[in-house]
């Protein structure tokens, strides 16, 4: 798919003979989605833009014209979703880039949650992106390419308390993908976990939702509550046109600074297992 001649990260070369790719990007009315699908459009891509609020998409329109498709989607909506993949490959005869981005946050200690609130959180953030999947892989395979971007976040290989029914979607997703891209890389197509820190995206204000709180954790979420350094999500563009356009992609991205966080992490967890590999070993 990619006219990269790219190496490695270090070294990343395109020719001026790339053809423009088909993109389908979920959540397209706000943040990553919205500045992913305008990236690829000013380079000359054309975006199936999809958001549940269609009317939000027509700035995009304005600008882009005939190369954004934009429809109505609700994700969790299976049907739909098969139904708008392929009205995306039809209308632009390739599906080059899909972008799992559609989801939202549930606030919520683990004993609050409602089964409402946790199936509708994984409806959305894991099934909604399941749905997508499975409808384009079809297409990839038969034309042997594509790129799949989950949009997992920071959230989907640590957890914060709080916040654990979204931590459940987005570790859910990341297992999900950890599989399929040993599935699909002998059809060409590749799949990486895009896993963004904090951003100055309007997800608190706009995509949030909260259980009813119990007095019983107020100590909890007083010692939870943090001041996050947010990344600005415009700065994500080319990194994210990078990711899709190199020969070789990794099959997880961390954007933003939460490296050094998350190394130290996984260090505490690799000593943990080290220290209680005698008793792991005496178990088998």
């Amino acid at each position: 798919m990619s006219t990269s001649t790219a190496a490695g990260p270090a070294d990343h070369r395109t020719t001026t003979t790339r053809r423009p790719l088909t993109w389908f990007v979920t959540g397209s009315s706000r943040g990553f989605g919205r500045e992913w699908a305008d990236a690829a459009l000013e380079r000359g891509d054309r975006v199936v833009a999809t958001a549940r609020e269609v009317e939000r998409l027509e700035p995009l329109v304005r600008r882009h014209g005939d190369a954004v498709l934009p429809l109505r989607l609700d994700v969790t909506d299976r049907a739909a979703v098969l139904a708008a993949v392929q009205q995306g490959a039809d209308r632009f005869g390739s599906l080059d880039v899909v972008v799992n981005n559609a989801g939202y946050g549930h606030f919520g200690m683990v004993e609050e949650l409602t089964e409402r609130e946790v199936r509708d959180q994984l409806e959305t953030n894991f099934f909604g992106a399941l749905w997508v999947t499975q409808a384009a892989l079809p297409v990839m395979r038969a034309q042997g390419s594509g790129r799949i971007l989950q949009v997992t976040s920071e959230g989907g290989v640590r957890a914060y308390p709080g916040i654990g029914a979204y931590h459940a979607s987005k570790w859910a997703l990341e297992g999900l993908s950890e599989s399929l891209w040993q599935e699909v890389e002998g059809f060409g197509i590749h799949v990486t976990n895009v896993e963004p820190g904090p951003y100055a995206t309007d997800w608190l204000a706009r995509g949030a939702r909260r259980s009813a709180e119990s007095d019983a954790y107020r100590a909890v979420r007083e010692r939870s509550d943090q001041t996050w350094e947010v990344g600005d999500p415009r700065h994500t563009r080319a990194a994210v046109l990078r990711l899709v356009d190199a020969e070789r992609p990794p099959h997880r991205l961390l954007l933003g600074r939460s490296y050094d966080d998350l190394a130290a992490l996984y260090a505490e967890r690799l000593r943990t297992w080290q220290e209680w590999q005698p008793v792991a070993l005496a178990a088998f």
